[in-house]
């Protein structure tokens, strides 16, 4: 698992503030924004569609983080990481 900070030595080119928001969808399965939902759900066309310009540039390097540093199993298909999500609530509810 990343830390921000190693994610930002690593990947300069990616916002903080997406690196931050894949980090809480990690931790706790706070659902994120449209634009990297869609890149949790390998979508490319919507990711593609929802970005911004300084999250367009660093697109490639941000899969190379998720890819590389994230559990397999909070990313891929729509079903995944809805159920990454929905794990966590269950997890907030039994504690």
């Amino acid at each position: 698992m990343f830390t921000v900070e190693s994610a930002m030595k690593k990947y300069p080119d990616i916002p903080e503030n997406t690196i931050r928001e894949l980090e809480r969808f990690v931790l706790t399965g706070c659902p994120c924004g449209h634009f990297l939902t869609a890149v949790l759900n390998k979508d490319l066309f919507e990711a593609v569609n929802r970005c911004d310009p300084e999250n367009q540039v660093a697109l490639i390097n941000l899969v190379k983080l998720i890819w590389n540093e994230v559990p397999m199993s909070c990313y891929g298909t729509a079903e995944k990481v809805k159920a990454w999500s929905d794990k966590h609530d269950v997890e907030e509810l039994a504690s």
